[in-house]
């Protein structure tokens, strides 16, 4: 496999952040969530202001995953406390994915962080996600619901990684 490498992102990048999300979120999510809500969450989540917001004060830290010198996604994390860290954005461009690029990503975050125990949530509709976190050593903790505005939810699983 070709050299993955992540790249950290800050405020200058945020409007590649939000084209990539978009790209990769009407590839992915059609099949799971209407295309009504996959727009409400982009324009909610990956507009300049939220994304600014999202680095700048609530301390995500963003990292582009690069392949052959392009940008074919992002992971962001947040540290909820001293050696525990939660990841908020795992998303790989679908062209890509599914050829141990996510795993090696994976590996990587563990090196550069490394965590006592990561955090996440998943749609309990999206089986390949989930999948691949259980491939990577996630359990299911806690089965959620969390009520985004508009009249829709995030019907997710939270996973945990470590102790």
């Amino acid at each position: 496999m070709q050299i993955v490498k992540l790249i950290k992102a800050n405020n200058n990048d945020v409007l590649s952040i939000a084209e990539l999300a978009k790209t990769i979120w009407h590839q992915h999510y059609p099949s799971i969530i209407s295309i009504e809500q996959i727009n409400y969450m982009l324009n909610k989540m990956y507009c300049k202001q939220s994304l600014e917001e999202q680095i700048n004060v609530l301390n995500h830290k963003f990292y582009f995953i690069m392949f052959e010198n392009e940008k074919i996604g992002f992971i962001s994390v947040n540290e909820t406390e001293p050696n525990n860290w939660h990841i908020n954005k795992f998303y790989i461009l679908q062209t890509i994915a599914a050829k141990g690029v996510g795993t090696h990503c994976f590996n990587e975050i563990l090196k550069l962080l490394t965590p006592k125990k990561i955090t996440l949530t998943v749609n309990r509709k999206n089986y390949k996600s989930i999948n691949f976190y259980f491939k990577n050593g996630f359990k299911i903790n806690e089965v959620k619901d969390f009520d985004i505005g508009n009249g829709y939810l995030m019907e997710d699983f939270i996973m945990a990684w470590g102790n």
